[in-house]
């Protein structure tokens, strides 16, 4: 019996569906969510969470939230959170160069303005590692690869 997976970041639903293991980037390590899991109420980090369900597996960047786990559902309320197969690699680049090229002018003046160029750098860092490490490709032969940099 599959657990339910609800992912939802603050502008629309990310994945909603069912689940053999949920994989999460808890602020206190990685946890392994299975069907009939004790409740829990977690803070995420920045990571990537994996969704497994009949041999298959999705990815999905969060940039923090919470998760709420009861014994027939997770609910990720994230920050951020994006399908790893979505991720515009060229966007997630440039927003990487445009953090790198304000923190080389040294830090600004005003501490919160310093913290979100440091959290756009933490994120695009991570969609483009996400991307790297486990986007799939189909090869011209029709086959789904894994995509290696």
């Amino acid at each position: 019996m599959p657990i339910r997976c609800e992912i939802v970041s603050q502008d629309r639903s990310v994945y909603s569906g069912n689940a053999d293991m949920v994989l999460l980037p808890g602020t206190e390590g990685e946890m392994g969510i299975l069907p009939n899991h004790a409740p829990l109420l977690t803070t995420l980090q920045f990571g990537v969470i994996e969704v497994r369900y009949q041999g298959r597996e999705e990815y999905f960047t969060v940039a923090g939230g919470i998760a709420e786990v009861q014994p027939d559902i997770v609910t990720v309320l994230a920050d951020a959170a994006e399908n790893v197969e979505e991720i515009d690699i060229s966007r997630a680049e440039a927003a990487r160069k445009s953090a790198e090229e304000l923190l080389a002018k040294g830090p600004p003046a005003d501490t919160d303005a310093y913290l979100k160029i440091e959290a756009a750098l933490r994120k695009s860092n991570l969609r483009l590692d996400a991307v790297k490490r486990f986007r799939r490709v189909t090869t011209k032969h029709g086959r789904i690869s894994e995509e290696t940099k």
